[in-house]
């Protein structure tokens, strides 16, 4: 259960005045523009870091706002590839119009997906909730019909149904399934989604198994500790880990920016030492560099789809010195 005083940091913040809100999520968006999310990757470089950009927005209300983002994704392409940044990409089908006209947005994600392959760039569909997790699927197997196999989903290990989405993904896909596996931060239904915290773990652990198995790439994006430790226990009795060629005979190709058959994902600005300790034993780690004119509408979205999102805005207060990005 969320605790009360959780609860009470986000009701509090979401009801402050606008700048006090960007005081806060300045250490988790890096900013409104993109040469900001540019110079954040530059810096974070140093420190053997790789990132997936994503521009703030989602359910847009007309086709003109999926152009701006489809727009501003090709400007994104451009600036990964003119400052030669480790990088790829994190988008939201429902930016792209995907709610609205589903075949003029599935013409929006091919041309950019296109447009990244080109670039030799991987493009991630970032899961919304469970309203789109179908359609979202069906984009992926789509495009990789379409022989665009540069991208892939994300999967929510806290729903009940994915392991059966990695299965129907292993089918159609093969060893050219790529996840990234999170507990999910949307607060989904109890007749859909598990809603305790240890089960969530457990369910978000079995997806990494399962994924494992299959030989898909499997980027593990979490910041909880016993879902890192698993994952890494995980790899070890597949005998994979830093700078060892993946072994699975089942395993995927090689693609350029990747790790061997998996990484380690983080959100900027959230356990930045552990991040740091996985990189120097290592490990690959992308950090997920939100950036945008939606700062605001994004930061409080989250504060309330996610209200444990509290304690980390209180440690930010009381502990900076714990927690840097």
């Amino acid at each position: 259960m969320v605790g009360w005083v959780s609860k009470s940091i986000v009701a509090m913040t979401i009801r402050m005045p606008r700048w006090f809100v960007g005081w806060v999520s300045r250490r988790y968006v890096a900013g409104p523009r993109l040469e900001d999310a540019v110079g954040i990757m530059k810096r974070l470089s140093k420190e053997e870091a790789c990132f997936t950009v994503d521009v703030l927005g989602e359910e847009i209300s007309s086709m003109e706002e999926a152009q701006f983002f489809l727009d501003e994704y090709l400007k994104v392409i451009e600036a990964i590839s003119e400052h030669n940044l480790d990088s790829n990409l994190s988008i939201k089908p429902t930016a792209f119009g995907l709610l609205i006209d589903e075949k003029k947005g599935m013409e929006n994600i091919e041309k950019l997906v296109r447009t990244a392959h080109s670039h030799n760039l991987f493009v991630r569909l970032d899961m919304e909730d469970h309203r789109v997790t179908t359609s979202t699927i069906q984009v992926v197997i789509d495009l990789h019909k379409r022989g665009l196999t540069n991208v892939g989903t994300v999967l929510q290990g806290r729903l009940f149904r994915t392991l059966d989405d990695i299965n129907e993904l292993e089918t159609e896909l093969g060893p050219y399934a790529d996840y990234r596996i999170c507990k999910g931060i949307y607060l989904e239904p109890e007749d859909i989604a598990y809603t305790a915290y240890q089960d969530i773990v457990d369910a978000t652990n079995a997806c990494v198994d399962r994924m494992l198995a299959a030989g898909s790439y499997c980027s593990i994006a979490s910041h909880d500790v016993p879902v890192i430790e698993y994952a890494k226990s995980a790899l070890e009795a597949y005998g994979m880990g830093p700078n060892i060629p993946d072994p699975r005979s089942n395993a995927g190709p090689q693609r350029d920016a990747k790790g061997p058959g998996y990484e380690f994902q983080m959100l900027l600005g959230v356990r930045g030492p552990l991040r740091r300790k996985l990189a120097k034993a290592g490990h690959r780690t992308r950090v997920y560099i939100p950036y945008g004119e939606k700062w605001y509408e994004y930061s409080i979205r989250r504060l309330q789809e996610n209200p444990t999102i509290g304690t980390q805005v209180a440690k930010a207060f009381l502990m900076p010195w714990t927690n840097r990005p």
